[in-house]
């Protein structure tokens, strides 16, 4: 049964005469402090906080003054008070609840500044397991819900970039802070306990590798608020979640307008498809249209590897996302900015390759440090009607994998390499997934399609409209290898690929038609090699 409310009002104005400051993260902590002394309020502190603010000169209380009882346990239990949370949770109009606190002597708390220990910061540092889980903290929530739940009398501050909003507010208002600003800076603090108990109990089911826990969260921190969504109609933000894998996250925007969601989701898409190439292998280059290839490339230069990208879908290619697995180098930018480009994504950048673009104002540059790890763990998350869909990050790898040829030829050492690079790729094509390579370059991608023949089919033609533009004779899909998502569930899209040109084929296998697969391989001296592992991507 609920607990029953007795309807007291919330005033608007309440005048902030005490506030209790207990903070990690100092920033901006002195010059706040400064101005709420300016608007007569007095301090009350804890432990390092209060040491920071004695030292710039200006009076403070310990909180132990409030307590009567001495900091413990190495700073664990300091707040956990009732002279604190009654404090904060008092509900001043309430008369059993004033005759409460004038009876234990409990001082009333108006304002409440207080940010948690860096939790996800120590978990991410690759700290042991005893410093992460001492840097969960216990009093810092335990005082900004307590404060959040009686917005109606205290102002919660738990964030450095609202101190300005704060002084503004006391001083428009002359020392006091409106009901709806109160429950604004509630919302906050509510909304970042929350996300942090989700880092704790994901660092929890990470750490003792329970996959499904009962109960699931996740958080994030807005980065910014985008002009619309995938559509105008639709509103957008991008919240981050602090992981450092290396991508459109953690990048450093150089130059070029505001990333839209779609360029995000696109980027992200580009990028971890450049991660699976080794830079010191090769240089590869991925071209990202609406989330899907339209051109991926490997070669000894990321020049030579984008115009090959490029020439497998030009057409397609027109303002996309370019990624590259290597220091984007003057050669390469100077073929890029010769195509409309929305974004281009690299581990790093040379100084002239950032002058050439520069000449493209809008042109957006972002640098990484690093390319994704694709061994890495990890989860992706899809909302649906009441719930979410989670499941481990594909990251099965084509080399890590026992291929198994099923047709009585075998593929050629050059073909084999061909048939890797094509499963690489495949793996991050919507489904239904047909990619054609050859000599480390698509030449033709279907993607997306209901039915497997279709995606073949669409690839194949693609790649005859590539070979018109480019003015050649055939395309490039003669002689070339095709990869396969998931199996091929009828022979009719293997005999699609085979008269497209294709003379080698590798799909997962699994099908109850194999043997009708096979044996039409076979009939057309088709080499074909079973992977064991299906890369859907809906």
């Amino acid at each position: 049964m609920a607990v029953a409310a007795k309807n007291i009002p919330a005033p608007d104005l309440v005048p902030v005469r005490r506030a209790l400051l207990s903070v990690f993260d100092k920033t901006g902590l002195i010059d706040f402090a400064k101005g709420l002394v300016a608007a007569g309020v007095e301090l009350v502190s804890t432990g390092g906080t209060a040491k920071a603010i004695a030292e710039a000169g200006l009076a403070v209380r310990d909180v132990s003054e409030l307590t009567g009882f001495p900091e413990i346990m190495d700073g664990r239990v300091k707040t956990l008070h009732p002279s604190v949370h009654g404090a904060l949770l008092g509900v001043r109009d309430d008369p059993e609840h004033a005759k409460a606190m004038h009876d234990h002597g409990i001082e009333p708390i108006d304002l409440l500044v207080s940010n948690l220990y860096p939790f996800e910061e120590v978990r991410r540092s690759g700290a042991d397991y005893a410093a992460v889980v001492e840097n969960i903290d216990i009093g810092g929530p335990a005082m900004i819900r307590a404060s959040a739940k009686n917005h109606a009398y205290v102002a919660i501050v738990t964030d450095p970039g609202d101190y300005a909003s704060v002084l503004n507010a006391l001083e428009m208002n002359i020392g006091s802070l409106s009901l709806d600003f109160r429950q604004k800076l509630a919302a906050k603090a509510f909304a970042r306990t929350a996300s942090y108990d989700a880092a704790i109990s994901g660092w929890f089911a990470e750490t003792l590798v329970i996959e499904h826990p009962t109960w699931r969260t996740f958080g994030g921190r807005l980065e910014s608020v985008m002009r619309y969504g995938e559509n105008p109609h639709q509103s957008a933000g991008f919240y981050v979640n602090g992981d450092k894998r290396p991508g459109v996250a953690t990048a450093r925007q150089l130059q070029g307008k505001q990333l839209s969601y779609n360029n995000i989701n696109d980027t992200d898409a580009a990028f971890e498809l450049v991660g699976e190439f080794d830079p010191n292998r090769c240089a590869a280059v991925a071209i990202i249209k609406h989330a899907n290839p339209c051109g991926v490339a490997e070669d000894a230069s990321l020049a030579a590897a984008y115009a090959r990208a490029l020439a497998c879908d030009p057409v397609s290619a027109f303002g996309g996302i370019v990624a590259m697995n290597r220091i984007l180098d003057a050669e390469a930018a100077q073929e890029i900015v010769k195509t409309f480009t929305e974004v281009i994504i690299a581990p790093n950048a040379s100084e002239d390759a950032v002058r050439i673009i520069a000449a493209k104002k809008n042109l957006r540059l972002l640098v990484t440090g690093g390319l994704p790890d694709p061994h890495a763990g990890g989860i992706t998350v899809k909302s649906v009607a009441g719930g979410m869909l989670v499941q481990g990050r594909d990251n099965a790898l084509v080399d890590d994998l026992e291929l198994k040829v099923v047709t009585k030829r075998a593929p050629t050492a050059a073909e084999m390499a061909d048939l890797k690079f094509a499963f690489r790729i495949a793996k991050h094509v919507k489904s239904n997934a047909i990619v054609y390579a050859k000599d480390g370059a698509t030449v033709g991608i279907g993607a997306g399609q209901m039915s497997r023949v279709d995606s073949s089919r669409i690839a194949a033609r693609k790649a005859l409209d590539a070979a018109e533009a480019a003015g050649l004779a055939e395309p490039l899909t003669k002689g070339s290898v095709v990869a396969s998502d998931a199996f091929f569930p009828f022979a009719d899209g293997l005999i699609s690929a085979i008269e497209a040109g294709a003379t080698a084929v590798i799909q997962p296998g699994g099908s109850m038609r194999d043997d009708d697969v096979i044996a039409a391989a076979d009939a057309h001296c088709i080499a074909m090699v079973f992977t064991g592992v299906r890369h859907f991507r809906h």
